[in-house]
């Protein structure tokens, strides 16, 4: 399969290379935001822990007396194409379906953050400014040029075999390159040294624990390893997550993994209870990415529902570097 995908994903790097080839020359137009303008973005398909980090930031500068706002096209959401604002920092007006489920995740997690939605971002970037935000967090914004940023932060794996959107060399327009922890610490050195200007900084995955549905209040992990669980999930890499559990000794009977971003229409939430009955499971345990689109099963079917949070544990000089960058002390 390997094989078979290698030339497809070469030519998309190759137009890719094209792309920002044009760019460089100033063939192509940047947009400027007028606002300090972070972008985190990666050079993979599927999930590098973006999410995560564009939390963190949110959060970091709400802690400095900012007003962030996140700026994101809201994949598969009914407002990707019209766009829309998902959240104004001090309520939710849409759902899931309408803002994409990345989002919406952000938006429950950091309440006070402006989430705006949309595959014109530069339209959203200026709804953000009139609203009042003072720094705009670009999700997924290291092949969209159009828009100017003050710093590109890249999340790199360079232990996993992935298909890339671009080739690595692309990561000299970063700023800022966080290399994934890994047992080949020659890596992050060889990097540092191929990326001269860059920042290079590394980070991990940590899980920040396991939550009820019901009123998303923590539940031990201990109470988790009594039940038996069902685990569903359907984000990019399904394999991270069942290995995620597997580091607290959770041992799922069964696990039903679906593609990522899904809805869960009536079929599969079919299919996920009659593999709850037949296995006789007595809890489902998902992702926060997918806890909201189980919610409903949960209920009709009076089903125990659990998810985790995960978070990044990244070195402290980078946050030190962001504040530089945003001048805030």
């Amino acid at each position: 399969m390997n094989w078979v995908l290698f030339p497809l994903t070469f030519a998309y790097r190759a137009g890719s290379w094209i792309h920002h080839f044009l760019y460089d020359l100033g063939l192509q137009k940047t947009n400027k935001t007028h606002l300090p303008t972070i972008s985190v973005g990666n050079i993979a398909f599927g999930g590098t822990e973006k999410t995560p980090l564009v939390i963190q930031l949110l959060s970091f500068c709400l802690d400095k007396g900012l007003k962030p706002a996140l700026i994101t096209r809201g994949y598969k959401g009914e407002w990707e194409r019209a766009g829309g604002v998902l959240s104004d920092g001090k309520k939710i007006y849409g759902s899931w379906h309408e803002a994409g489920d990345e989002p919406f995740m952000v938006s429950r997690r950091v309440l006070q953050a402006g989430i705006y939605v949309g595959k014109n971002r530069l339209v959203s970037c200026r709804r953000a400014k009139q609203d009042g935000f003072d720094v705009l967090i670009l999700d997924d914004g290291f092949q969209h040029r159009r828009l100017h940023r003050d710093m590109d932060i890249v999340l790199f794996n360079p232990e996993e075999k992935v298909a890339l959107r671009e080739f690595v060399s692309s990561l000299r327009r970063a700023d800022i390159i966080l290399v994934k922890e890994s047992g080949r610490p020659d890596y992050k050195k060889g990097i540092r040294l191929r990326f001269p200007p860059a920042k290079i900084f590394s980070y991990s995955v940590k899980n920040e624990g396991f939550f009820s549905s019901v009123d998303n209040s923590p539940t031990p992990v201990e109470i988790l390893k009594k039940k038996r669980i069902l685990a569903v999930c359907g984000i990019a890499r399904p394999e991270r997550y069942l290995s995620l559990l597997g580091e607290f000794r959770l041992q799922p009977l069964h696990s039903l993994k679906f593609p990522d971003h899904h809805s869960y229409p009536l079929p599969s939430r079919k299919k996920i209870y009659a593999t709850f009955q037949k296995i006789e499971a007595d809890a489902i345990l998902t992702t926060e990415k997918d806890v909201f689109k189980l919610e409903s099963l949960a209920k009709d079917r009076q089903v125990s529902l659990y998810y985790n949070r995960i978070g990044l544990q990244v070195d402290k000089d980078f946050y030190r570097e962001i504040s530089s960058s945003l001048k805030v002390g």
